[in-house]
């Protein structure tokens, strides 16, 4: 049973978060929430004891038709760590409300999950990051121009990434011999990819890579009190940067070559989000 404050602060944010839970009712509650963004699901295949929910049997569960999200919601476990992984995510841009946007997010919360690890496909805009690259998102800007709290949800967002958390990823990129990278990721509603003078606009802001996804998420799952962390897998240079045109495929293609360090990654960074106190 996920702890009551947290149940409590999710179920009342969304109603619809209660019926959800009562239909999937794991066994063992999950502590580590994970989101898999474009072509990176196959991380899920890695869960042991897995058991797999598809969205569409999960009530008030939007499914998503973009290529690279299998759509299906995991339990199993991580070097013996509880975890529940959403593979693949609505997004704003498939025309969905805000609020069935982190529905997923909401969930895991729901669920129990203490600590949510975000991932995404993202375009490189610093030249230092080739496709490939994995960045550890270490603030964002939410270019969006949406937020998914209503109301006085006064949220403090000065640590929106996790200090513990990032400090977890980076000990275990050094464990497994994972080169990561550390930037400012921008948001955007998408869904098409930003023009040349756009980009330069991001790079004048600060911005080191830009997707479609993330920022949202992150906003509810911190109103939650939720420990966030994520990671993109630069997927391909940002419009300008080589000249080349720009494709999902591309994004899935590198996303799938990008697969052993991503899965390595998360494998050593799921079991070091534990807090004081939980089983080891």
């Amino acid at each position: 049973m996920p702890s009551a404050p947290l149940l409590v602060v999710a179920e009342s944010v969304d109603p619809r978060l209660a019926e959800a839970r009562r239909a999937l009712e794991p066994a063992t509650p999950p502590e580590i929430g994970v989101v898999l963004g474009s072509g990176l699901g196959p991380f899920e295949g890695t869960l042991e004891a897995r058991r797999r929910v598809p969205y569409a049997e999960i009530p008030h569960f939007r499914t998503t038709g973009v290529s690279g999200h299998a759509g299906a919601l995991s339990f199993g476990t991580v070097g013996g760590v509880p975890v529940a992984c959403l593979s693949g995510r609505v997004h704003r841009y498939e025309g969905h409300p805000i609020a069935d946007v982190v529905f997923g997010s909401r969930l895991l919360a729901a669920l129990g999950c203490h600590t949510v690890l975000l991932t995404n496909a993202a375009g490189g805009i610093r030249e230092s990051l080739a496709p490939g690259s994995l960045l550890l998102i270490v603030d964002h800007l939410n270019l969006t121009a949406e937020t998914p709290l209503v109301g006085p949800a006064f949220v403090d967002m000065t640590r929106a990434y996790d200090l513990q958390v990032a400090d977890a990823a980076r000990d275990a990129a050094r464990s497994v011999g994972v080169p990561l990278h550390e930037g400012v990721y921008a948001g955007l509603k998408g869904p098409s990819y930003e023009t040349p003078a756009e980009i330069r606009m991001l790079r004048a802001l600060g911005a080191d890579a830009v997707g479609m996804s993330t920022v949202l998420e992150v906003i509810a799952l911190r109103h939650l009190g939720v420990r966030v962390g994520a990671v993109s897998c630069i997927t391909n240079l940002a419009a300008g940067v080589t000249g080349a045109p720009l494709s999902h495929a591309e994004v899935e293609e590198t996303a799938r070559l990008s697969r052993h360090a991503f899965e390595s990654l998360l494998s050593a960074w799921i079991p070091r989000c534990r807090q004081p106190g939980e089983e080891r």
